[in-house]
């Protein structure tokens, strides 16, 4: 049986920083995440997309930020479980819990962060005739893992949001055509992008149909074409490529933490934002898997969020002793 202060479910950017708060405070980690390394999603979907976002940091890619948090967690010795997930939890006692992954291994802690991201997830797909004809290397993929694999290649984004139009933005100089495709005239990304789309619309490096929808996708043994409907004229076009990358976000499960007692909202954990504890005592919940008024579903929130649950677990297991606050520009990371 494995041994810890805290068990973290997940292993994603917020959960890591998470390592490096509660180390400050003397608290050991354990993560357990069900993919095969840690990153969430920054290292399974995009690598090496850009992030504009973080603090002190202009421009990082995902993979280098996971890499960095990695790093800073490193002094604090963190130890992980990949490639399982949490099937139980059982209370023992007045504050332990022992949780079982779904391979036995199991894992006693004093506290239970829940910091897995969207959860269990899977890419929301379009409803597009052929589409499955194609997926698995043959044209169409849900996720962008190298950009440089698309170098000189013909392709189709299709989505509104965030990644569809980060992705158009670093891909317009690597493909050799680009379209971009969006059922509405109002994109759901950050407005900044949004005008460095349309100015690469209107410098005509991209193409950018908007009020669009797919319709089928057609080839032979490879994706050839893609047939798109306006929905306004109602005129159908074909436009030849190599791929088509549909982003419309991922459809996000609980799965057997929605049996753990915990108040959910639309697959998200309500917490205290005081803490971040959920309603069972010594659990909670970081990052874009919990929900509260004016959440923002951002890393650096997250960050925030993982600070402040890590005191609040230091007074939970260790009920009456007073923290004194230090501060690491004063003392090193080493001094803790």
């Amino acid at each position: 049986m494995i041994q810890t202060d805290i068990a973290i479910v997940g292993a994603g950017p917020v959960a890591l920083f998470a390592i490096f708060e509660a180390g400050l405070l003397k608290m050991r980690c354990h993560l357990v995440d069900y993919l095969p390394q840690a990153g969430g999603q920054l290292s399974e979907i995009y690598p090496k997309k850009p992030i504009y976002d973080i603090p002190g940091f202009p421009i990082i890619n995902a993979q280098e930020l996971v890499d960095n948090l990695m790093k800073q967690a490193e002094p604090f010795k963190p130890t992980f479980t990949f490639g399982q997930r949490i099937e139980s939890m059982e209370k023992k006692g007045e504050r332990d819990f022992v949780l079982t992954t779904n391979l036995g291994v199991h894992i006693h802690c004093k506290a239970v962060v829940i910091a897995g991201g969207l959860g269990c997830f899977e890419p929301r797909k379009p409803e597009v005739v052929g589409l499955d004809k194609f997926e698995n290397g043959k044209g169409i993929n849900y996720m962008i893992l190298d950009p440089e694999k698309y170098r000189g290649q013909k392709m189709i984004i299709a989505g509104g949001g965030d990644s569809a139009l980060d992705w158009t933005i670093l891909l317009s100089s690597i493909c050799s055509e680009l379209t971009l495709v969006h059922r509405s005239e109002a994109f759901r990304g950050a407005p900044d992008s949004v005008s460095k789309v349309m100015n690469l619309a209107k410098e005509g490096k991209i193409k950018l149909l908007l009020n669009t929808n797919l319709l089928s996708v057609d080839g032979k043994d490879k994706l050839e074409s893609v047939s798109l409907k306006n929905t306004k004229t109602n005129e159908e076009q074909t436009i030849q490529t190599d791929h088509l990358i549909p982003l419309f976000g991922l459809s996000p499960k609980l799965g057997p933490i929605e049996q753990w007692g915990l108040q959910i909202d639309k697959n998200a954990i309500e917490v205290n934002t005081e803490d971040y504890s959920t309603n069972v005592q010594g659990i909670y919940a970081i990052g874009d898997i919990n929900t509260y008024k004016n959440k923002l579903k951002l890393i650096l929130c997250g960050f925030h969020e993982a600070a402040m649950m890590s005191h609040s677990v230091y007074k939970y297991i260790n009920p009456g002793i007073k923290y004194t606050m230090k501060y690491t520009t004063v003392n090193g990371v080493n001094e803790f």
